[in-house]
């Protein structure tokens, strides 16, 4: 989602663009413009703008249910395959999921109702059903468009909105990560039959079946994450050992810690042992070639990141990471020093014990097993 930008937002919600978008629009601009010239590439580029209008307007479907249960959505991200809705965080129980999973869907479900209901007498089914043909009425085809959006999400699988759907009905007899752990499998393998599929009819199959299986899994490890992250406290999982700046030295200084040591975020701390900010190492690269290597860090680093107590769970570092979009979390004692950090790759090392001794690994720790005489 790195590669998107900002046009506009709407009710405190940033609707984003991916630059592949582009490469969408000229290429319906040139399928168009080879049929019926300059007039038709217009009217193809017009319908896609259409169909995006509906494909927000079905984000903000879940929007809206996800603000009735105190969830925000800080952006919406447009791809060339449709809309991805960022959530704040995951539903607490399965009901509230099911409402906002069906109120996307439900969306197109009256876009298309309603279109049909102008179009009248004058729009039959093989009308709607030619959604991939110029010479259909425009707005015919977006209401298949719509009846296309509703079938393909109610898919039952991740990441589609039926699997979310299938998430909560299983979560409410299984486990949620058991639940999630179905749903991303029934996605992967429909991720499959979308590529070997795309490799014969439609090339675009095949980008879709990696976006689809790359969703999925992300939404089965992140469930995974959740399953033990309230049983965790941050101080098992913790780096304790890490090297630190302080607030007087310069980037010089900071360059010569980046290459004796394996880590890429630095905190500053003062005198005292105080965290005052985070110097990653992108940061000093960018400052050494800016302003030079004399440059204090104070002056590159970044402030105002969360910090947390040691004593906390590791579900609340987890939330504060994915609210502050932040690289890494300052641990403090009861006196605010600084005592250890949380980054995303503690997390991923901690999962990576937890796959590989599941019946030992016990709150951040392996549990030690008794040798047999």
């Amino acid at each position: 989602m790195a590669w998107s930008f900002s046009i506009g937002t709407i009710a405190g919600t940033a609707i984003r663009v991916h630059v592949t978008f582009a490469l969408l629009l000229i290429w319906i601009w040139l399928m168009h413009y080879r049929i019926g010239g300059t007039p038709a590439a217009m009217e193809g580029i017009a319908f896609i703008v259409a169909v995006f209008v509906c494909v927000v307007l079905h984000e903000f479907g879940h929007i809206a249910a996800a603000r009735r249960f105190g969830i925000k959505t800080p952006d919406i991200t447009l791809l060339p395959i449709g809309g991805v809705a960022r959530l704040e965080r995951m539903p607490e129980e399965p009901g509230q999921e099911f409402v906002i999973a069906i109120a996307g869907p439900l969306v197109n479900v009256a876009i298309a109702a309603v279109l049909i209901a102008i179009l009248g007498s004058s729009a039959g089914l093989e009308q709607i059903a030619g959604v991939e043909d110029p010479h259909s009425g425009f707005l015919a085809r977006l209401a298949g468009v719509n009846v296309f959006l509703v079938l393909f999400n109610m898919i039952p699988a991740f990441p589609m909105d039926g699997g979310r759907v299938l998430r909560a009905a299983l979560a409410s007899r299984l486990t949620w990560s058991r639940a999630t752990q179905i749903a991303a499998t029934i996605g992967q393998g429909l991720a499959f039959v979308f590529g070997f599929v795309g490799l014969f009819y439609n090339p675009l199959l095949i980008f879709i079946a990696i976006f689809v299986y790359l969703a999925a899994t992300a939404e089965a490890q992140n469930a995974q994450i959740r399953e033990i992250s309230g049983s965790v406290m941050i101080s098992d999982v913790m780096i304790t050992e890490f090297a630190t700046l302080d607030r007087s030295a310069t980037i010089d200084d900071a360059i010569d810690t980046l290459l004796a040591t394996t880590q890429r975020e630095f905190p500053v701390v003062d005198a005292a042992g105080h965290f005052e900010g985070l110097l990653t190492r992108d940061d000093m690269i960018r400052a050494l070639k800016e302003k030079g290597p004399s440059t204090p860090v104070v002056a590159a680093m970044r402030r105002g990141l969360p910090t947390i107590h040691h004593r906390k769970r590791l579900e609340e570092s987890l939330r504060l990471m994915q609210e502050s979009h932040s690289p890494a979390i300052a641990v403090l004692d009861g006196s605010n020093r600084l005592v250890g950090l949380m980054t995303h790759e503690t997390i991923g090392e901690m999962m990576m014990v937890r796959a590989a001794a599941p019946g030992r690994f016990r709150f951040g720790h392996l549990r030690q097993t008794g040798s047999r005489s």
